[in-house]
């Protein structure tokens, strides 16, 4: 069957602005349908909510797989029917789930099945899991393979859970492909009913028009012997960087750079269903934050050409705004004229004609609003031997509203006091106190307002 899945899945959807992340690979190969003739079951999804695009492009998605397969096995006869010993069936599910084909070579049967389905109704996966589950258990076929797809949650019917794992415990292969539709999508749940590794067998369309190519790959993949001579490039956003390699149970991995990395495997299913997963940690080391992809591009190759597509991972990561209400002063240029020993410099106004010491202070304002200004008071004060106080500076600073979506902290960097050194040198230890206080500058409150 060749690669039947490939998976990329971080453990996490957010993380601090240096917050670190495990990300895993996952492949999965198998040998190819024409030594190891194979039942295989579509499980499509006909609820209400699949009415219009999402409906549409599950035809064309099942539509692509059948073709495929059918290619694959095809005997020479040109009777366009599937060969090989390989058979496949149809069941869809709304309130309840029926059997549309049974086990057939018939392309023609399978496709008008395909094609005829028609949305309305609930979601029922339980009931869908049971009919499928019947209908392999009417093969001869040692590979039992179940595709299920939906757009949704279980909205009637019993719990799938448990039907699912007993289709598992009869040695049926369950992939769970998902589209995220108007009621939402539990990608827990389809982690539970696929078979394990869940990264392996369970793929996430973002849209409707991704369905036809996660079918393709799957179908693809099935026709294809085992892989060898694998080879899977990852390179990471530069935002991000590898801090640790989990040794993997198959293959070897070189880390070229601090984003690259190479996993190497001399075979994969090539007697048998196989899989195999790497696992490695990164952290994020940019001062931005945001949605982020985490990797920047993977590459695949194998000795037998199979096509594999990764999905692209993301994660929110939280980084403070960054403030800096006063810039740093402007340098000025000076120019040294070869074969001189003197160089006249005009600094301009403010020159530096007493010892003293610079106080920079850094501050984090919470949970400030979007779209509103902040008005923040930096109070430095000096505690002398007698632990007397005398304040060295207070400065009152706007700072600007930010743009985000929701409440985030705010940095506010390098807010600086030049303090006067009372003693003549810099030798004396000096004790120093920094209080900060701040407030909304801008609310929408109106004190006592005239009566209209």
């Amino acid at each position: 069957m060749g690669i039947t899945s490939s998976n990329k899945v971080v453990d996490r959807d957010q993380i601090g602005c240096d917050g670190v992340l495990k990300v895993t690979l996952a492949l999965t190969a198998s040998p190819d349908i024409i030594e190891n003739p194979t039942d295989i079951v579509l499980v499509l999804d006909r609820s209400g909510s699949m009415a219009g695009e999402p409906l549409a492009a599950v035809k064309e998605g099942a539509d692509t797989f059948i073709d495929i397969i059918q290619q694959a096995t095809s005997d020479g006869s040109g009777s366009g029917d599937l060969g090989s010993g390989t058979k496949m069936g149809v069941v869809s599910f709304a309130s309840t789930a029926r059997k549309d084909t049974t086990l057939t070579t018939s392309v023609a049967d399978l496709k008008a099945a395909v094609n005829g389905l028609a949305a309305g109704g609930s979601t029922n996966h339980g009931d869908a899991f049971a009919q499928a589950t019947q209908l392999l258990e009417t093969g001869s076929n040692p590979v039992k393979v179940m595709v299920l797809f939906t757009d949704g949650n279980t909205t009637a019917g019993p719990p799938p859970a448990p039907i699912a794992d007993l289709a598992k415990a009869k040695g049926i292969i369950i992939y769970c492909i998902g589209l995220v539709g108007t009621d939402g999508l539990d990608v827990s749940a389809l982690n539970n009913w696929a078979s394990d590794p869940d990264s392996i067998h369970v793929a996430i369309a973002p849209t409707p028009a991704d369905l036809e190519e996660i079918f393709a790959e799957l179908a693809a993949n099935l026709t294809k012997p085992g892989a060898t001579d694998l080879k899977i490039e990852e390179a990471l956003n530069p935002d991000f960087e590898i801090t640790q390699i989990l040794p993997p149970a198959k293959g070897t991995v070189d880390q070229s750079s601090d984003t690259q990395l190479t996993w190497r495997m001399d075979s994969l299913g090539v007697s048998g269903v196989e899989s195999a997963t790497l696992s490695f940690l990164v952290r994020h080391r940019s001062q931005t934050g945001g949605l982020k992809l985490v990797n920047q591009s993977i590459q695949y190759s194998d000795a037998q050409g199979n096509l594999v597509v990764f999905p692209d991972p993301t994660v929110r990561v939280g980084c403070d705004i960054i403030v800096q209400p006063e810039p740093c002063p402007t340098p000025v240029e000076v120019t040294a004229e070869g074969c001189t020993d003197a160089v006249v410099v005009d600094a301009g106004e403010i020159a530096l004609d007493a010892v003293g010491r610079i106080v920079q202070v850094d501050v984090t304002v919470k949970d400030v609003c979007p779209q509103r200004r902040v008005s923040l008071a930096v109070i430095l004060t000096e505690v002398n031997d007698n632990e007397e106080k005398e304040t060295r500076g207070v400065k009152v600073l706007p700072i600007p509203p930010h743009q985000e979506s929701g409440c985030r902290d705010v940095l506010v960097r390098c807010v600086r006091f030049a303090v006067p050194e009372d003693s003549g040198t810099l030798c004396q230890p000096r004790k120093f106190q920094v209080q900060t206080f701040a407030h909304y500058m801008d609310s929408d409150f109106v004190c006592c307002p005239e009566d209209v």
